[in-house]
């Protein structure tokens, strides 16, 4: 069954090098983001992986919680991340998950049921795993992107991403195009001009459905 946005996320336990845990209970109360890779030891991966390394500080300000995937094993996991480490000069302190079996793949609807690890695979064998997912508190997917392999990720995009996720979480606003974090939103249509102003104070009409606001708190 395909996963969309607003789904809650299957709650598999899974092999990583730093244990085993249940999705759920690794995420706990958090925000979390997961991101997959189709091969360890691969260049695109290991940059990518790196980034995120050094943004440590970034998800930890942000009560976030990573976890990368490879369809790889926990030997080769922990091998790689000494590359990782050496490129980025940084700790890469998240888990990651040994997917060999393909359980998480397929359950995030990156791969076919049917779709299996030949004999002497390279990374196009799996190639669409490579996915970026936002996770809400309360399990739910907010946010999915998949990128080619030839296109490294923007983590500042992740970044920016979840900024906005945050900030709309619960609140009725959305953030417009190339938002950034401390600019004004948009006030939801949910809300009408007296609900908008009497919720978020001063509020700039520029367009009857387009009404800007402070960001809140």
């Amino acid at each position: 069954m395909a996963l969309r946005i607003n789904d809650t996320i299957p709650n598999l336990t899974v092999e990583t090098d730093l244990g085993s845990f249940a999705l759920h209970d690794y995420f706990g109360d958090s925000w979390g983001i997961i991101f997959s890779h189709p091969k360890d030891f691969t260049p695109v991966c290991t940059t990518e992986f790196g980034a995120v390394a050094q943004l440590a500080d970034e998800w930890e300000k942000r009560g976030t919680k990573v976890l990368g995937v490879s369809v790889d094993a926990v030997a080769e996991h922990k091998e790689w991340k000494a590359d990782i480490e050496g490129h980025a000069k940084a700790k890469a302190g998240f888990p990651i998950v040994a997917d060999v079996d393909l359980e998480l793949s397929k359950a995030f609807d990156m791969l076919p049921a049917e779709a299996y690890l030949p004999d002497g695979r390279t990374p196009a064998d799996t190639a669409s795993v490579r996915s970026v997912f936002i996770i809400s508190p309360d399990k739910k997917v907010q946010l999915m992107m998949t990128y080619p392999m030839s296109v490294g990720r923007n983590f500042a995009e992740v970044l920016r991403a979840l900024d906005g996720l945050q900030a709309t979480y619960g609140t009725p606003i959305a953030t417009p195009a190339n938002w950034e974090k401390g600019q004004d939103v948009i006030a939801a249509l949910s809300l009408d001009d007296a609900q908008a102003k009497e919720k978020f104070g001063e509020m700039r009409v520029e367009l009857p459905y387009l009404r800007w606001v402070k960001e809140p708190g």
